[in-house]
């Protein structure tokens, strides 16, 4: 009785006949037939090892494979290196090609174990729909990563606060953008979120305006104040000098005498002056004899 064949090809088939011969050879065994048992056996063999070519060759491209996804992601990345392209689309390339050369790969892999390719496709079709539906969340994503990089609200090395938080873009990939934090914390953000929600981008423009707020003791000459200040401003390169840095008595408070102060700067520079002209405002306040409010009470008898 001939229970497999030759060429045992790897599919369900085989595996049905593997099974009913299994079957039989216990059964012949029961009954002391062992020329059966010893024919099953022969045949088993051969199927291991046609099923074990079948594994190495799938193992083999699958190494291969892995090989040649790698070298396309650096010659790819090496090519975007040379271009003059935006590092948001550089990143956003290098995650879709890496994704669609692994499923080709994976489908060349299921294809080399003996899947039929036109039932695998029609299955990948049916999961693709059911995961699309219950992934439309990511789909969203996706269409959201065009659009940031289609209307470009910010770019890689953007410094912006979107969705609760606030960093720099480190990368724009296909669902997320990843932000590097103030205190060196990495986020990702939905680009879906992203592309529909508030987006504030401390980067786009060259100049920022820095507010502060000076606060004086009541009775000081606010002329006199006023003319420290703006020494103060003229001597520090990084203040603009156009638009000209503004000083008014903004508000009259119970404890003190408040001026608003705009100065504008380089948006590279926002952070630097914002800190250090409150310490330089502090020591020259201190010279020139101008004195600081705290609160109090005035308290008066009968």
């Amino acid at each position: 009785m001939n229970l497999l064949q030759a060429e045992v090809p790897a599919d369900s088939v085989a595996t049905e006949k593997l099974v009913d011969g299994t079957k039989e050879a216990v059964a012949a065994v029961a009954r002391g037939d062992v020329s059966y048992l010893t024919q099953f056996l022969q045949q088993a063999w051969a199927f291991c090892i046609e099923a074990g070519k079948t594994l190495l060759v799938a193992a083999v491209i699958y190494v291969v494979g892995r090989f040649v996804v790698s070298l396309i992601n650096r010659l790819l990345a090496n090519a975007l290196d040379r271009r003059n392209l935006d590092p948001s689309i550089k990143t956003f390339l290098k995650s879709f090609v890496n994704i669609l050369l692994t499923v080709l790969l994976v489908i060349a892999v299921v294809s080399a174990l003996g899947v039929n390719t036109t039932s695998f496709a029609a299955l990948l079709a049916s999961v693709g729909l059911a995961a699309g539906m219950a992934l439309s969340g990511n789909l969203q994503n996706f269409a959201g990563g065009l659009l940031i990089l289609l209307l470009k609200p910010f770019k890689v090395g953007d410094y912006i606060e979107a969705q609760g938080m606030a960093g720099t873009v480190r990368e724009i990939l296909i669902f997320h953008t990843v932000l590097t934090t103030v205190d060196n914390k990495v986020a990702f953000l939905p680009n879906g979120a992203l592309s529909s929600g508030n987006i504030t981008n401390y980067s786009r423009m060259a100049q920022r305006r820095v507010d502060l707020t000076v606060s004086v003791e009541y009775g000081q000459d606010v002329d006199q104040v006023k003319r420290v200040l703006h020494e103060i401003f003229q001597r520090d390169s990084r203040i603009l000098q156009d638009p000209a840095p503004f000083v008014a008595l903004s508000r009259l408070a119970e404890s003190s005498v408040d001026l608003t102060v705009r100065l504008w700067v380089a948006s590279a520079d926002y952070w630097g002056v914002f800190f250090q002209t409150q310490e330089t405002i502090y020591a020259e306040f201190n010279k020139q004899g101008i004195s600081f409010p705290f609160p109090q009470i005035t308290v008066h008898r009968a």
